[in-house]
């Protein structure tokens, strides 16, 4: 407890130390150029058009580009597609020249671009074996993810009834606690394990035992605990903005990488070491629950909590170990996301719902459950982007959520339960 106090403690004070304000930054449109290989495009020039108003800037070498705009409104974003590289354009023609609504602070805009040699076959046909491979493989990459981030959350919902909506926020405290220790001259691989170590004890035990411990002796209704976590997610997103501002960053190594080819399928490195290693941990905590005695206690919390406190087993212990393991896991799965893209401050409430989507579908209280629905999850939203545009693929996985809970309310691998 002492140590994780001092973790605790020196996170906070290097938080305050090193996070810069948001006032400074202004009003912006800011977003990250990155070709079809996931490569940063540089010296991309785009133009902002408003009422009276007109001003260019140019992408970085890392992708970033940023054009201050002076008030709130709606402006044309245009690119240049002359200053694109060669061989890349954009892969909707309608992205050339943009309505952008900008409110108040940073906003963000995406693009996707394509190689030259692709823009005729995307052009033909959306159906093509090579794009349905890459899609796949995309899926696959994004439900073990997802399934990072479902496999905390399920276990925390099996041991203590909670429905967490501020697990998301698991994840983006993460991703920055990352980011900091990355910012002040840590390597991402070492900088991630301490990170992970660090929100587990931080975000996951700290939690616990200010917050969740007290409303449990008080007798909280899971109703009422459903509501502050919705309170403490607003709570911690608009912290992390008021510290580090809205403007997307990222880490400093390995951005930017080519993609191997296998075939029709292009996959960078990160990508894959990032996978491999997060299916070690999902399954290293499925050998965990099966084979540790505290894992064992576990199932048994989740099961019947007054009958195993009745056995002799430590009911707090658990659910406080299982806090640790939901909160590295969440912490994983948002240096994960932060490494496939920008780490921003609500980065983690846009993947909230998804994986409430994957635990859905799998069976709310089961690991196999959360992993099963997971993959199922990734690989149809991914899929989904050939009927939709990328933007909306979230979509689909809000449709399979209500599917299922028409279809089987207790998902894919749970069990029907007789209300009264």
């Amino acid at each position: 407890m002492l140590i994780g106090s001092l973790l605790a403690a020196i996170t906070a004070l290097l938080l305050l130390a090193f996070a810069p304000g948001a006032a400074a930054d202004g009003t912006a449109i800011v977003g990250t150029l990155k070709g079809p290989d996931g490569a940063p495009l540089a010296s991309v020039t785009l133009t902002v058009d408003g009422p009276g108003f007109t001003n260019s800037g140019v992408s970085g070498a890392d992708g970033l580009f940023r054009i201050e705009v002076p008030e709130g409104g709606t402006y044309q974003l245009s690119v240049d597609e002359t200053s694109l590289p060669a061989g890349i354009s954009l892969s909707k023609p309608a992205d050339q020249s943009r309505s952008i609504l900008v409110l108040m602070g940073d906003k963000k805009v995406l693009f996707s671009f394509v190689s030259g040699d692709s823009v005729a076959a995307s052009s033909t046909s959306s159906f093509t074996w090579a794009r349905i491979s890459q899609l796949l493989m995309d899926g696959l990459f994004f439900g073990i993810l997802i399934a990072l981030g479902a496999v905390g959350l399920n276990l925390i919902f099996g041991t203590t009834g909670l429905t967490n909506f501020s697990h998301g926020e698991l994840l983006t405290l993460g991703a920055f606690t990352a980011i900091v220790l990355n910012e002040l001259g840590l390597n991402l691989i070492i900088a991630a394990p301490i990170a992970i170590v660090i929100s587990a004890f931080m975000w996951g035990w700290g939690q616990n035992r200010i917050l969740w411990k007290p409303l449990r002796r008080r007798r909280t209704g899971l109703i009422a605990s459903m509501v502050v976590t919705i309170g403490l997610a607003i709570t911690i997103r608009y912290v992390l903005l008021l510290f580090f501002g809205g403007s997307p960053r990222s880490y400093q190594q390995f951005a930017g990488q080519p993609g191997l080819e296998f075939g029709p399928v292009s996959v960078t490195p990160k990508s894959i070491v990032f996978a491999i290693l997060a299916a070690i941990a999902i399954a290293a905590t499925v050998l965990w629950l099966q084979r540790s005695r505290i894992g064992k206690a576990t199932r048994a919390v989740s099961d019947n909590p007054a009958l195993a406190s009745a056995t002799g087993i430590d009911v707090e212990r658990v659910i406080s170990v299982v806090w640790i393991l939901g909160a590295g896991l969440a912490a994983f799965a948002g240096i994960y996301l932060g490494s496939t893209q920008d780490v921003t401050w609500n980065m983690g409430q846009r993947l909230l719902l998804v994986m409430f989507a994957a635990v859905t579908l799998g069976g709310l209280g089961t690991i196999y459950g959360a992993i099963a629905g997971a993959l199922v999850v990734g690989m149809f939203v991914q899929l989904s982007t050939l009927f939709i545009p990328t933007e909306m693929k979230t979509v689909g996985a809000l449709f399979l959520m209500i599917i299922i809970l028409l279809v089987r309310p207790q998902g894919i691998l749970g069990r029907r339960e007789r209300v009264g």
